[in-house]
């Protein structure tokens, strides 16, 4: 695949940024203009809004976080992906006490990406569900 295709693009960050947490990926791969349509309303939805989900919410709450794209169609500008988040809940998620469970967050996002880079984002997850699952154990 063609390193600067839009799924290229997307599975690239997925990898270097949602997974490993490469700052300098994130900067190379998210336009300043970035605006992410799926954040919860009155809350900021720029780029440094999605780098903060990354490094103060899910890394510090998952070890061995993977990120795996289960599948991904692409048409033009935009690429769906189906990808699935997992880690060891060894760390706070969103006011949960970790609970050493392993979990698992499936994503369904759209980004349109633009001269190689993240532009817009609209995405739906299981993470309201993994958290009510978390807090009745």
């Amino acid at each position: 695949m063609n390193p600067d295709t839009p799924k290229a693009v997307v599975r690239r960050f997925n990898a270097e940024v949602i997974q490993n947490l490469d700052r300098a990926a994130f900067d190379e791969l998210m336009s300043p203009d970035f605006v992410n349509h799926s954040a919860p309303p009155g809350t900021p939805a720029g780029p440094e809004s999605m780098w903060n989900t990354f490094e103060k919410v899910l890394h510090p709450a998952l070890s061995d976080l993977e990120v795996e794209v289960l599948d991904q169609v692409g048409e033009g500008d935009k690429v769906t992906s189906r990808k699935r988040i997992t880690g060891l809940h060894t760390g706070p998620l969103l006011g949960v006490p970790a609970t050493q469970a392993p979990i698992a967050i499936d994503v369904i996002d759209i980004v349109r990406v633009e001269d190689g880079r993240y532009v817009e984002h609209w995405g739906i997850n299981t993470l309201p569900a993994v958290l009510a699952a978390l807090r009745a154990r």
